[in-house]
């Protein structure tokens, strides 16, 4: 009688469809993070952003997995994915994350992902705190300098607001006096918009140019003149 084992696979985390975020503003800045960032790339077919996604870092490990607010990944297909498996993409894992801390995930962001990250090799990590439960100041960076992260130094800029420079995504990510973040393009001094905030000044200019012609109508001119 030949005797046969069966194997169990193995099954990854993948989304169950919980809630993604703790509190309207975590959620509010994750989403903003990766829109902005996707948006930011999208013509980019080897930068991969992502957010709040299961990944999974050590194959045949189910329990190696954690879920970043918003990540990027340099040298990997720009395409949708269920879940991020390490393995199947050549090994290669994140090059820049944030986190949008709160006191009660504090002990996780603050030790247990940090360990993570350092061991995976992740090369800049970025804590936000838009409630100001403890960082202060509400935003922080860590780039990895051998098997550890050093603390980055921000510069303060004349009208007060914090700068710190991403050397990973060649952005500066900046505090603002009112405790917003946001990206700022160094090369063209502009702040990256989210696809919300390109849509809000596109109905903006759409309502001005409606009330100038509605105006010119008034005084007899024609708008198509």
């Amino acid at each position: 009688m030949v005797s046969t084992s069966l194997k169990t696979p193995i099954v990854y985390p993948e989304p169950d469809g919980a809630p993604m975020a703790e509190s309207d503003a975590t959620r509010d800045y994750l989403i903003y993070g990766v829109e902005t960032l996707k948006l930011y790339y999208q013509n980019c077919q080897d930068v991969y952003v992502s957010g709040n996604l299961w990944l999974c870092y050590q194959k045949g490990v189910p329990d190696a997995v954690v879920s970043p607010d918003v990540f990027v990944v340099f040298g990997v297909e720009n395409r949708q994915r269920r879940s991020y498996k390490v393995w199947e993409e050549n090994g290669k894992t994140p090059d820049w994350i944030l986190e949008v801390t709160s006191a009660s995930t504090r002990h996780r962001d603050e030790q247990e992902k940090p360990d993570t990250y350092a061991k995976m090799g992740v090369t800049e990590y970025f804590q936000y705190d838009p409630t100001g439960d403890y960082l202060t100041p509400a935003l922080k960076g860590r780039r990895l300098e051998g098997d550890r992260y050093v603390d980055l130094v921000p510069t303060r800029l004349e009208d007060g607001t914090l700068s710190f420079f991403s050397e990973t995504l060649g952005l500066e990510m900046h505090l603002l006096t009112d405790g917003r973040l946001r990206f700022f393009n160094p090369q063209t001094r502009e702040y990256l918009r989210s696809p919300q905030e390109i849509e809000r000044e596109r109905v903006r200019q759409q309502q001005r140019a409606d009330r100038l012609a509605a105006r010119l109508q008034e005084l007899g001119f024609d708008p198509e003149d």
